[in-house]
């Protein structure tokens, strides 16, 4: 078939039934829709068994997390092309067709669309909207380095994007397991080993704001803001990216879990600032440590040294004060 629409689903009792009726009501019927059940403990696998149509595909797993949802549907998959949706989302009537009819006129490994978020109201933004690119990326197929400026400002979402799915194959592309972020080293992954890229401004996909939502409230989720920044790391050093992009990526490694650290529940901070801390220790151990020191602005550099410089959370704060 023409693609195959991979979508993870953990207790999504309220919102899987919308997810699952927007892709059968889709322009485009030659897809395959793998909707893994992640160890669901409430009806959210009643409801999908509801669904009778041969298109669907259930994989019924033990709890795993969504990087191994994603990965264990990836090995089920035989469309041209693939495509992610998240159980609390929903597709716009026309999203598989016109993202299918894109990618294959252009012969693209990955070709972007823009997301519409919705809470009561629709709403836009400059990360979903797809704003950093402008129209000179319109109407064409380009490198993935062309977009080197603005590399680190564009959406790691793997639900915005179609894959090509022999591409995805041929560089062994899977989402670290055990982790949540998983999109983000994925995306930085498949998205500077791809040749071909191109955009649609078009509006493809409604995300759902929610307080579930793994980025709308900053609990323990956002640990894993450290292991999958470490990820990011290893993969841009293993591929010969590090020098090429050491500037942002080095930002945008430290900003996660500074950012996480400020916005984290109260119970949380402690942890993750443990886990901060042996991270940049690991890291004052390596080569690239005077690249932090040199590359970090002010700010960013205050609080990686900070961190190495104290001796727990409330030392911490009270460098940080200073």
């Amino acid at each position: 078939m023409k693609v195959s629409v991979i979508m993870p689903v953990f207790n999504e009792e309220k919102y899987v039934r919308k997810a699952i009726e927007s892709v059968l009501g889709q322009t485009l019927d030659d897809f395959e829709l793998i909707v893994v059940n992640d160890g669901s403990c409430d009806s959210t696998l009643d409801i999908i068994r509801q669904f009778t149509d041969s298109r669907i595909k259930l994989i019924n797993q033990d709890n795993q997390g969504p990087g191994a949802s994603r990965n264990n549907a990836l090995r089920h998959a035989r469309g041209e092309y693939i495509m992610f949706l998240d159980g609390d989302d929903w597709y716009c009537p026309d999203a598989i067709e016109t993202a299918y009819s894109e990618a294959k006129s252009r012969d693209t490994d990955i070709s972007i669309f823009q997301i519409i978020k919705y809470d009561g109201k629709y709403s836009k933004n400059d990360w979903f909207n797809l704003d950093n690119f402008d129209e000179t990326f319109e109407d064409r197929v380009f490198n993935p380095h062309d977009s080197g400026d603005f590399l680190f400002d564009i959406s790691v979402s793997a639900s915005q994007k179609i894959f090509r799915r022999d591409f995805l194959e041929r560089i062994d592309a899977r989402f670290p397991e055990g982790i949540f972020f998983e999109d983000m080293p994925f995306f930085f992954y498949t998205y500077l080993k791809a040749e071909r890229v191109s955009i649609i401004k078009k509006h493809l996909y409604v995300r759902r704001k929610h307080e579930g939502s793994t980025t709308e409230h900053v609990g323990g989720k956002f640990l894993d803001t450290v292991p999958a920044g470490q990820i990011l790391m290893d993969i841009f050093i293993e591929n010969g990216w590090y020098d090429m992009y050491k500037f942002d990526l080095i930002a945008f490694k430290i900003n996660g879990p500074r950012y996480a650290l400020m916005a984290i529940d109260e119970e949380y901070k402690k942890p993750l600032y443990t886990l901060i801390k042996e991270d940049y220790e690991k890291i004052k151990a390596t080569p690239y440590y005077g690249d932090y020191l040199e590359n970090l602005g002010p700010v960013k550099r205050k609080f990686f040294t900070d961190i190495i410089a104290s001796g727990n959370y409330d030392d911490f704060l009270r460098l940080s004060k200073k």
